[in-house]
């Protein structure tokens, strides 16, 4: 579940945002202000920052600056009203991943929020893998093919992934097999059965996760 924060001085907007989105299975905590959302986001680890633009004490912008400091990796998504979409261009310029207008389409902000949650899933994978040599790797079709047989088949053997995978020179399964497994992705185990390491499981979550967003 995705965690949001909503950042607005407005309660109905907070309460009517917080609502939708919980109907559309996000996990979202708000705040009224600036500062709250400061402290909140120092002990919580946001998705998402849904941002208002216009607020006493604080600015969004301001807020921004302070949230990248110590929380980089979350997507902010600022709120802007009409007639201020310059001060939007530049909280971009200064870290936020999107902004939206009001008054805005909940399911467009819904998407929205989606597709930068994934964004942040993107980038923690980006950190956790030696990101050339694994790309490489999974650039070939039918590599990615097996990886996924492997994750969903345990053990599985030689003979059964050319079967699944219909193909009939097994010497061409035999050479992918043998570049996953260079790359540490892939193991076999006393009865010649395949799985995976947990570098795979990292590459293969990744893998699932680039897909997802390239079918945005």
């Amino acid at each position: 579940m995705n965690n949001i924060l909503i950042v607005d001085d407005d309660a109905r907007i907070r309460g009517a945002l917080s609502k939708f989105l919980q109907a559309k299975q996000f996990h979202t905590d708000v705040a009224s202000s600036g500062t709250s959302a400061i402290k909140m986001a120092l002990t919580n680890d946001y998705d998402v920052v849904i941002l208002d633009q216009m607020m006493p004490e604080m600015s969004g912008t301001d807020v921004l600056l302070e949230l990248k400091k110590f929380t980089p990796q979350s997507k902010v998504i600022m709120m802007t009203g009409f007639g201020s979409i310059h001060d939007a261009i530049e909280a971009i310029k200064k870290g936020a991943t999107e902004y939206i207008q009001k008054p805005f389409d909940f399911e467009q902000l819904s998407s929205l929020i989606k597709r930068c949650a994934e964004e942040k899933k993107f980038s923690q994978c980006l950190e956790k893998l030696d990101l050339d040599f694994t790309l490489s790797t999974l650039s070939n079709p039918i590599r990615r093919r097996i990886l996924k047989l492997i994750h969903t088949h345990y053990g599985i053997h030689l003979m059964k992934i050319a079967s699944k995978l219909d193909i009939d020179d097994h010497t061409k399964v035999v050479f992918h097999l043998k570049n996953l497994m260079k790359t540490g992705l892939i193991k076999k185990n006393a009865q010649k059965g395949y799985h995976m390491t947990k570098e795979g499981m990292k590459a293969f979550n990744c893998l699932n996760i680039i897909e997802r967003h390239l079918s945005d």
